[in-house]
C-alpha cells in the first residue's frame, strides 16, 4: 500500500495511490481509516510531503561505501542528527540553492516513517512501530561540514529534506535499492543490505534517547557517490516499491 498526502484545490487529504488514482481515505494513517468513496485523478492533485513529524532524525555513515568514499571509518554506534522541520519539501518543490553555500549535495536515503508513540523498545518490537518507508534527500552544504565540524548549519537550511512522494508499506527495509539521479544520469546505486546498522536497530538505538512520536522520519544514510547540485538541475531519489523523489534546484 502507498499512503499519500495531497492537496487538491484548498483541500488537504491522506490517499491511497493506485496507479494513477489517488482513492481519499478518513481517519487517521497512524491508527484506523477507511477508504472512502472520493478518489482523485493523480494529474488532478499535488503530492505533500507524506509525513508531518516532530523531527526528522538522519544518519550518517551507515553505508560502508560511502563511509569508505568520504575517508572515514566506521562508527561503533550510530552517528545521528537532527534536521528542522523547515527543511521538509515535498515532491517537485524546489530546493533553494543559499547564497552562502558554495557545494550543496544530494544524499538519497532510505527513510522510515514512525507509527506510533514508542520510547526505549527493543530492537525485535522496532518494526511493529513502523507505519512505512518513503525517500529522503538529506542535502548537504558539503564545506560547511568540514569547517564547523557539526552538521546543524550544513545540513539544516530550509528545503535541505525533501521527503515523499508516498509512505510504502509492507517492505523489507534490507533488502532495497537506493538510486539518486542528477539530470537523469545515475549517480548513487545502493543496496540497503550494505548498511552498517539495521531499521530495527536504528529504530531501538534512538528510542533509547528520544520518544518518537507518529510521523517522525529517520532516515538511514546513504551510499556512495554524493556529488554536488548547482541550480537549474533535477534531483531525483528512486527507491524500489517506493516511487520517485523530484526536485529541482532553485537558487536564492
Amino acid at each position: 500500500m502507498k499512503i499519500v498526502r495531497f492537496q487538491r484545490r484548498d483541500s488537504i487529504a491522506y490517499g491511497i495511490w493506485e496507479e494513477n488514482i489517488i482513492r481519499e481515505i478518513s481517519g487517521s494513517i497512524y491508527g484506523d481509516f477507511t477508504i472512502s468513496a472520493s478518489k482523485h485523478k493523480f494529474s488532478e492533485v499535488r503530492l505533500l510531503p507524506p509525513a508531518e513529524p516532530s523531527k526528522i532524525i538522519c544518519v550518517g555513515l551507515n553505508f560502508r561505501d560511502h563511509a569508505a568514499e568520504i575517508k572515514e571509518e566506521l562508527p561503533q554506534f550510530p552517528s545521528h542528527f537532527i534536521k528542522p522541520l523547515t527543511a521538509i519539501i515535498g515532491p517537485e518543490d524546489p530546493i533553494l540553492f543559499p547564497r552562502v553555500a558554495q557545494r550543496v549535495d544530494y544524499e538519497g536515503e532510505l527513510a522510515v516513517v514512525i507509527k506510533n508513540r514508542v520510547k526505549d523498545i527493543t530492537q525485535e518490537e522496532a518494526l511493529d512501530h513502523v507505519l512505512g518507508y518513503t525517500c529522503f534527500n538529506d542535502v548537504t552544504e558539503r564545506l560547511l561540514t568540514r569547517v564547523q565540524g557539526q552538521l546543524t548549519r550544513a545540513k539544516g537550511f530550509d528545503t535541505f529534506g525533501p521527503l515523499g512522494p508516498c509512505i510504502a508499506t509492507d517492505l523489507d527495509p534490507s533488502r532495497l535499492t537506493v538510486r539518486t539521479y542528477l539530470n537523469g544520469k545515475l549517480m548513487q546505486d545502493g543496496q540497503t543490505a550494505n548498511t552498517v546498522f539495521s531499521v530495527p536497530f536504528l529504530v531501538h538505538y534512538i528510542s533509547q534517547c528520544m520518544t518518537l512520536f507518529p510521523g517522525d522520519i529517520i532516515s538511514t544514510g546513504t551510499p556512495s557517490g554524493i556529488g554536488p547540485m548547482q541550480p537549474g538541475d533535477v534531483v531525483e531519489v528512486s527507491i524500489e516499491g517506493i516511487g520517485n523523489l523530484r526536485n529541482p534546484i532553485k537558487a536564492l
